[in-house]
């Protein structure tokens, strides 16, 4: 099978996901659309040119129930002979759109594909997709009676698996917000960020998320944030050690990258920035829930014949300050190479965009470090993680 090459990559600023927030005025299109015109412009692809829009998104409701990225695109002015389809696997449904269109590439299908996410959980809040409905069904109930739990109930079950103390994690969320703090006040981080113009006028040009400052013994402060009493009696090993602090932001955001098959990339006069060594999506204990990047990473480094040592970063999600403690715990990695540009407790987690985001990230870090390999996985509702290994060019 031929490569499927990153061309570019690119991400919107980070919103605080409420009213009031940075981007909490720009409809969820147009967050997507400038986001994706701005790439276009950067690498001076004809946009008609693009065989297909792939777009994560999450909450498909209100605003983002109309095929977001087919609006984008047509929002943003751009052909409109281009395709664009919604993928939603949770929180790595942009990670999957990534998957879906480089893996259309090395099959032949495609020669240019865009790979997008958006989420505005500031208006169009999390869980909206469900408001008044049973997700799982009686069947599911059956078998993990008396039921599945929340992701926060579950990052108190992978804490308490794991033997990570609230410290460790206050320590962890700390750590995210000092080393984003260190990437933006260098200038590191302005490579990834697109600027988003607001209706008003305004121009937002970095991220809102990140708390400069931020110390364990304030974080210590916080009470835990998924603490019930039905949990308790039900799982007696939680310490309830889960708190605002150390869990991701809920955030407005967009990220997109231009992906090509080496002969368009030549034929076009475009320089890759990477190419796709190892791709892998499993499932784990839905109970558990967050569990799934560990036998993903494992499986990725199988797949591509590379071992962890080889990797220069890794990217795993900060959907919880335990998820990532626990990746490394389990797979003995080095803590200097695991998100250090900061995560999602610093950056946030706009559902839907952030596989995109970590992966526009993890190749900024990537290019200004010298590093070859990059590993990124994410968890995902019901059990479900990516894992996939790019290589910088």
């Amino acid at each position: 099978m031929d490569d499927a090459l990153i061309i570019d990559a690119v991400r919107s600023p980070m919103g605080r996901g409420r009213a009031g927030g940075a981007l909490s005025s720009v409809h969820a299109v147009e967050l997507l659309a400038q986001t994706v015109s701005a790439l276009l412009e950067r690498t001076g692809v004809d946009p008609g040119a693009v065989d297909d829009v792939i777009t994560g998104c999450v909450s498909q409701a209100g605003e983002q129930s109309g095929g977001v990225g087919r609006m984008a695109w047509l929002a943003a002015g751009l052909p409109e002979h281009v395709p664009a389809v919604t993928v939603e696997r949770k929180c790595g449904s942009s990670q999957q759109a990534v998957h879906f269109g480089a893996q259309g590439i090395m099959s032949g299908a495609y020669d240019l594909v865009v790979v997008c996410g958006v989420e505005s959980m500031s208006r169009v809040p999390m869980g909206s997709a469900r408001l008044g409905a049973d997700p799982h069904g009686p069947g599911v109930r059956r078998r993990y009676e008396p039921g599945l739990v929340s992701q926060g109930v579950s990052a108190e079950l992978v804490a308490a698996r794991w033997k990570l103390t609230r410290e460790q994690q206050d320590e962890y969320a700390a750590r995210s917000h000092a080393l984003a703090a260190e990437a933006a006040d260098t200038g590191r981080s302005a490579a990834e960020i697109v600027p988003v113009t607001t209706p008003d006028g305004a121009v937002v040009d970095a991220d809102e998320t990140i708390r400069r400052g931020t110390t364990v013994e304030r974080l210590g402060g916080l009470a835990p944030a998924f603490a019930d009493d039905d949990a308790a009696r039900r799982f007696p090993q939680i310490s309830w050690s889960v708190t605002a602090g150390n869990s991701s932001q809920i955030t407005d955001g967009a990220a997109a990258l231009l992906l090509a098959a080496p002969a368009a990339a030549e034929r076009l006069g475009l320089r890759p920035r990477a190419r796709f060594a190892g791709f892998s999506v499993v499932g784990d204990d839905p109970l558990l829930m967050l569990t799934a990047p560990i036998p993903a990473t494992r499986r990725v480094l199988a797949r591509s014949g590379l071992r962890l040592d080889e990797i220069a970063h890794y990217e795993v999600n900060e959907a919880f300050a335990s998820v990532p403690l626990a990746w490394q715990a389990e797979l003995d990695a080095d803590p200097a190479r695991l998100n250090p540009r900061g995560g999602a407790i610093a950056l946030g987690h706009p559902l839907g965009a952030s596989g995109a985001r970590l992966m526009t990230t993890m190749l900024a870090s990537l290019e200004s470090t010298g590093g070859r390999y990059g590993l990124q996985t994410m968890c995902e509702a019901g059990g479900m993680a990516n894992a996939t290994i790019v290589e910088r060019l």
